[in-house]
């Protein structure tokens, strides 16, 4: 289900973010500087749409790896893990993946939220720049949606057993568990609307398409996405 912020909301969404405390102590107060050097440059001037969204799976792929990154640094403090929010603070996962949500995350990025003179939510922008507020907002938009994975949850759970077995020595086809994962990544929706999730099960294949496949690393990347996702 997507969510538009109409100009009516934008107040109480701003009490929300007024309201922000440490929910989840996994990023730093000050806004941590990210590394982008592997993102194509996007020019000084802010732009009103995510381009990564547009630049080739490598480029998107690379801007959700960056910005997984810099959300846990500077965002999971008051966001929640994985852009789950406690409840405090909006859950950006819902923010819809076009430009109206762009313009909505940007113009908080860029100038924070002060309340009678309090700053509630720091300014990043200036420090950070554009390419690495276009990474988190990448990572942000292709988060599973809410129950995304319970029905093929089981299955996932199994393939992570057997790619253990199999990193373990025993005998299995890595091919055909990958193709099974990347057909179970395909039916995962993101809560944004973008139209590729960034699932468990979409790290796990792509883990095992590396040559040599990375089978006990995708079989970690089942095990902590899983987790992560009840």
């Amino acid at each position: 289900m997507l969510f538009r912020l109409s100009p009516a909301s934008i107040g109480a969404v701003m009490g929300l973010f007024a309201a922000a405390t440490l929910v989840h102590a996994h990023g730093d107060v000050a806004p941590q500087p990210i590394n982008t050097d592997a993102l194509p440059d996007v020019g000084e001037e802010w732009l009103t749409e995510n381009p990564y969204r547009n630049m080739g799976e490598e480029v998107w792929k690379t801007a959700v790896e960056i910005g997984d990154s810099g959300y846990n640094q500077n965002c999971a403090r008051c966001h929640g893990l994985g852009a789950v929010s406690g409840g405090i603070a909006p859950d950006l996962r819902y923010l819809e993946a076009e430009e109206y949500g762009d313009e909505w995350f940007i113009e908080r990025f860029r100038h924070g939220y002060t309340q009678n003179g309090i700053t509630k939510m720091p300014t990043f922008g200036e420090l950070l720049g554009q390419k690495a507020a276009r990474a988190i907002l990448t990572y942000i938009e292709t988060r599973p949606d809410d129950g995304a994975l319970d029905e093929a949850t089981p299955r996932p759970r199994e393939i992570r057993d057997r790619l253990n077995a199999i990193a373990g020595g025993a005998e299995g086809d890595v091919a055909a568990l990958r193709e099974e994962l990347a057909a179970i990544a395909a039916q995962v929706e993101t809560a944004s609307g973008a139209p590729v999730a960034d699932s468990a099960p979409f790290r796990a294949a792509g883990l095992l398409a590396q040559d040599p496949p990375a089978v006990h690393a995708a079989a970690e990347a089942l095990t902590i996405g899983l987790s992560a996702a009840h």
